[in-house]
């Protein structure tokens, strides 16, 4: 096994900068590999989970929601953040689907994890494909707006290769969804 201290960082001291309900900045000191020392800016996040649902004829269950920060309506697949550290992401991904879709799903394969800002983002988004779906009533939060459709995942990968699908999450869980379905990974 591969040796990696010659990489590693060790923080020396760390100050909180920004204390959010979803994110938190810290300013933190590290003691590079030479032993010089250095500034990393670092949000810390809770973690998230983010669902593939699929139906039995290759359709999936996608939203188109606005996103404030990129001041746009993008596509995505389900997702949200745990409600702490220590909870389940299969039940979060549980919750999360039947909350923004309505549906549950009989068969849960976690096809892996997500870092998607590593360098200044500690959030961690475990990705699962849903199948066995059953519609159900949806139950969104007071501030969630977001609209569902059924969209075939061969579709969905084409709109990724023409760029037409921005969100990183949606692209790697369609991604592994595809390699999975149609290569038995």
């Amino acid at each position: 096994m591969e040796d990696f201290k010659n990489l590693r960082e060790i923080m020396t001291e760390s100050e909180e900068i920004f204390d959010g309900e979803v994110v938190h900045l810290f300013k933190d000191t590290v003691e590079l590999p030479n032993g010089k020392t250095a500034t990393r800016e670092a949000i810390r996040h809770i973690g998230a989970v983010a669902i593939v649902p699929l139906t039995e004829d290759g359709k999936v269950i996608i939203e188109r929601q606005f996103r404030y920060p990129l001041n746009r309506v993008i596509t995505e697949i389900p997702a949200g953040k745990l409600e702490s550290k220590t909870e389940d992401p299969l039940a979060a991904a549980k919750r999360e689907l039947k909350e923004e879709t309505g549906y549950t799903a009989d068969l849960w394969t976690e096809l892996g994890t997500y870092c998607p800002a590593a360098a200044y983002c500690d959030e961690v988004i475990t990705i699962y494909l849903a199948k066995g779906l059953h519609k159900g009533t949806r139950k969104l939060d007071d501030d969630e707006f977001l609209n569902i459709r059924e969209v075939p995942l061969d579709d969905l990968i084409k709109d990724i290769m023409q760029g037409k699908i921005a969100d990183g999450k949606t692209q790697v869980g369609l991604l592994k969804t595809y390699c999975v379905e149609r290569f038995s990974l």
